[in-house]
């Protein structure tokens, strides 16, 4: 179709731009610890709902449960193995028994940069999965890019602040660029995939898509449990962070319904 190279370009675009937008936001304005909460919050929510409503859905019509199942651990484990990468291959939370040697571990290796270049370089290595979901799912559907697309807009903004925060808490010299170079670099991994995903995997058979699309969520999923999830929690307040996580999903469960 005529239209389709539009609404790609169109989608990838705006979830490209939604990153710096979200830096610019977190130098403009120095977001509270509630709006991140709310923003991050909604986000994952937003994400969950298009696993649940719209990506799985359809790679299921696409193929087997055997094959959509394998895709999405694929994903799922291509993001974890970039996590234990940059993190030494040693991981853990605030109270896990196991946090006193990891920590240890970090001190005679630190992570493979500082906490900015670590979570916008995942984050960057990220988008280029987040961006052949949205070239795969416009390969088959225009609607379902548009909701994907939806969805990775709105983590890369929340995202985008994030970084600023962790960017102007680590006070080193000119935070300003730091963030804006990162957030940039996210948004341009981010476009070329989804442009290239869509330009050279929309000829391919249904099945593969089906697994393709099934990766993306996997992968997308990975992030959302274990990046977008604790940061929102980390600064609710009163619940601000489920409050908006049931927010963003109620909104895509009614979008899926609408397109």
């Amino acid at each position: 179709m005529e239209q389709d190279p539009l609404i790609i370009f169109g989608v990838a675009s705006a979830a490209a731009l939604a990153s710096p937008l979200g830096g610019l936001i977190a130098v403009w304005a120095r977001p509270s610890s509630l709006l991140l909460s709310i923003a991050v919050g909604f986000a994952a929510g937003v994400l969950l709902g298009t696993f649940a409503f719209e990506m799985m859905p359809k790679s299921l019509e696409l193929t087997s449960v055997p094959v959509v199942a394998a895709g999405f651990l694929l994903g799922l484990a291509l993001v974890y193995f970039l996590d234990l990468y940059v993190n030494r291959w040693r991981m853990a939370g605030e109270e896990a028994d196991q946090k006193r040697a990891v920590e240890q571990l970090h001190r005679r290796k630190k992570p493979r940069g500082s906490g900015v270049a670590v979570l916008a370089g995942g984050t960057s290595a990220e988008e280029l999965i987040e961006g052949m979901a949205i070239g795969v799912g416009a390969a088959f559907e225009p609607g379902v890019a548009l909701i994907v697309g939806l969805a990775i807009c709105i983590d890369n903004l929340s995202e985008g602040m994030s970084i600023g925060e962790l960017a102007f808490d680590e006070e080193q010299k000119n935070p300003k660029w730091r963030i804006l170079g990162w957030t940039s670099l996210i948004g341009v991994s981010l476009f070329v995939s989804a442009v290239a995903g869509w330009f050279f995997l929309k000829g391919l058979s249904e099945p593969v898509l089906g697994f393709l699309f099934a990766a993306g969520a996997g992968g997308m999923f990975y992030l959302t449990m274990t990046d977008l999830v604790p940061e929102a929690e980390s600064h609710q307040f009163q619940q601000s962070s489920a409050l908006a996580n049931a927010m963003g999903f109620l909104l895509i469960m009614a979008l899926t319904e609408m397109i």
